[in-house]
């Protein structure tokens, strides 16, 4: 299957300039909760409710967000959640709860029940200028990313996004490390997010959450040893209608004690990991690629560079 070439080149990670976080840290650590509303009589079918969908999310904004919250702040996290839009006006304690711990926002849909797969290109523009004028109207805050998870995506929103005035797409869940993205004008990258360090999964994986704590730990112990090498990013992915229940919210305490325990540690957010990086990578790292695209070219093997392998694996195969 060919690689997407219109939004990012391949790069292995072995192979590309080295990034030095603030302090030398090692990981860039941001936590991600993703401040959802599910509609009571989605779209999709406006007239059969979707009860069990509705009351699990509406825990999470009535009791769960509030017991995850007490643990961010006796760790003192500052959050970047995954917003939808309508969160900010049907929840204004959450909304004001959030605002006055300064949290940063990232697009994640109006509702996890609109997506915008089928917009045109006008109606996609006019919803990220809707999307970032009332995120600022009620937080004082601009949007420089999204996660596309309910809300989805289009083949234009990275172009889009990046005509808006937007940073970074953490939809990609391609790296360890932010990495350029291609678009029609402007510059625009991937923010690492997670599908594995996401308390979502405890429903899929049918495991309980100290099975969590143990990839969370499992997950930021490697990192933390490759990063001294090179710089590193970790996100913990949230939802309050499951970290937030009694059972639960412990086990996030315990993790981010783990975490925040060690040296080398910038806890940061999305919005100011991709600011970093615009401003002390982004530049290498495209001229690198550009260098490495004309040696591969150079080489007239017309294999590409994942097929041909290093020296060492092409004589192994030679022997």
């Amino acid at each position: 299957m060919a690689l997407p070439p219109d939004r990012f080149e391949y790069s292995p990670i072995i192979d590309r300039p080295v990034i030095r976080w603030p302090n030398n840290a090692r990981v860039a650590f941001w936590v991600a909760p993703n401040m959802e509303h599910y509609e009571y009589t989605p779209l999709s079918r406006p007239t059969q409710p979707d009860i069990p969908s509705y009351s699990r999310n509406d825990y999470g904004n009535r009791v769960g967000f509030w017991r995850m919250l007490e643990v961010l702040d006796s760790n003192k996290i500052r959050a970047c959640c995954c917003l939808n839009l309508g969160v900010l006006e049907h929840f204004p304690e959450v909304r004001d709860a959030m605002v006055s711990r300064n949290w940063d926002y990232m697009a994640h849909g109006v509702y996890n029940t609109r997506p915008i797969y089928d917009y045109t290109i006008e109606e996609e523009r006019a919803y990220w200028r809707d999307f970032i004028d009332t995120v600022k109207k009620y937080t004082g805050k601009q949007v420089k990313g999204r996660l596309g998870g309910g809300g989805g995506y289009t083949a234009n929103t990275d172009d889009l996004m990046a005509e808006a005035g937007c940073l970074y797409h953490t939809s990609w869940l391609i790296d360890d490390q932010p990495f350029p993205l291609k678009v029609k004008k402007g510059r625009f990258i991937y923010v690492p997010y997670t599908g594995q360090t996401n308390d979502a999964g405890l429903q899929s994986w049918n495991r309980g959450p100290e099975y969590f704590l143990q990839m969370i730990k499992d997950q930021f112990d490697v990192l933390y040893q490759e990063g001294a090498e090179s710089g590193r990013v970790m996100c913990l992915s949230l939802h309050p209608f499951f970290i937030g229940r009694p059972y639960a919210a412990k086990y996030l305490d315990l993790a981010l004690q783990y975490i925040m325990g060690h040296d080398q540690v910038w806890h940061t957010t999305a919005d100011d990991i991709a600011e970093y990086y615009l401003a002390h990578y982004y530049d290498d790292v495209v001229a690198h690629l550009e260098a490495r695209k004309t040696a591969t070219a150079g080489s007239g093997a017309g294999e590409s560079p994942a097929r041909r392998g290093t020296a060492a694996e092409r004589a192994r195969r030679q022997a």
